[in-house]
């Protein structure tokens, strides 16, 4: 099985050399890519002298990185990793296993069961943020996982070849987790050792403007994948404001069969017709959201479908 090692790379010139060199004595038959995303360093120069096939990624963020990475490169496992030596290539062989006997689509690296991440991380709030992406995944999707942002993945071809890319920056990881679980990919988690950068060596990731997106993902998720929830949820706090403008309008008329807060009623009329329309909405996008997920589950047949007729065609011209 032909097997591809995908780095995205921003400024890694004190770690690239070392994360190449790991990956080609782990995974010595590997094809080691290294995707440069305007580096302004020896990142290029050091990739290459290491001897890994070295492209450029002109859009800046790690999603556009890995948009191009996944479209460019044909391999059966795809192992993701980040430049900065904070994975460990020795734990690669793990990550694997269940790809190559075909228990999981996409393998993630959990840097949290084992507390190494908790213990090594120096980064103020970051894993605060892991754990709230983390709750709010798991009670939309009912799962249990335990590392949704985790840059240390494995994929099958399948999941690469039908994940359409859309994060531009370090969401990427999120997206790819509420993919597989909205398609029902088979999603496999092994603890892994975690290391932080080595001294010198500085994260791109800003605290605040990425946890702001962090927690626009979250709502978009909802939005996205459980409309008929995001829409029922407003819907309710508006039948709420309703119901606290509206009672004393209804106590009113119940006690002396007149209303004399005619603007309250009429407000609170509104708010209640809008609420109605909100849960509307959200019935409505529910529908949808089930009819693109048939027509993916089709695109999968075909595509896979496709894939086993050209491995056929290829064992019968060898």
């Amino acid at each position: 099985m032909k097997t591809a090692v995908l780095i995205p790379c921003y400024n890694e010139e004190q770690t690239i050399g070392k994360v190449i060199k790991d990956f080609k004595k782990e995974l010595p038959d590997a094809d080691i890519y290294v995707y440069n995303n305007n580096s302004k360093d020896q990142t290029v120069k050091i990739a290459k002298e290491n001897g890994a096939i070295v492209k450029n990624e002109y859009r800046q963020g790690k999603g556009n990185v890995v948009r191009s990475m996944f479209r460019d490169i044909d391999a059966d496992i795809y192992i993701m990793v980040d430049g900065d030596d904070t994975y460990p290539a020795e734990e690669v062989h793990k990550l694997i296993e269940p790809i190559v006997k075909g228990q999981a689509d996409m393998v993630i690296g959990d840097r949290l069961t084992n507390g190494t991440y908790k213990k090594e991380n120096k980064r103020c709030f970051h894993e605060f943020g892991n754990n709230l992406v983390k709750k709010a995944i798991n009670i939309a999707f009912k799962t249990n996982l335990k590392d949704i942002m985790t840059g240390y993945r494995v994929f099958n071809k399948l999941f690469v070849k039908t994940i359409p890319v859309l994060s531009p920056k370090f969401e990427v990881e999120t997206e790819m987790t509420l993919h597989a679980l909205d398609k029902r990919f088979i999603i496999k988690e092994i603890p892994i050792i975690y290391r932080d950068r080595p001294e010198g060596s500085t994260s791109k990731l800003n605290t605040i403007s990425d946890g702001m997106k962090v927690m626009k993902k979250i709502v978009a998720m909802f939005k996205d994948f459980k409309p008929r929830q995001f829409f029922c949820f407003i819907a309710s706090i508006f039948v709420l404001i309703g119901l606290a403008v509206g009672m004393p309008v209804i106590m009113e008329f119940l006690k002396t069969g007149y209303i004399s807060k005619i603007p309250s009623a009429i407000l609170a009329t509104g708010i209640m017709i809008f609420a109605i329309i909100i849960a509307q909405c959200g019935v409505v996008l529910d529908t949808v959201v089930k009819q693109n997920r048939e027509k993916y589950e089709l695109e999968l047949l075909r595509y896979t479908q496709i894939e086993n007729l050209s491995k056929k065609t290829n064992i019968i011209g060898e």
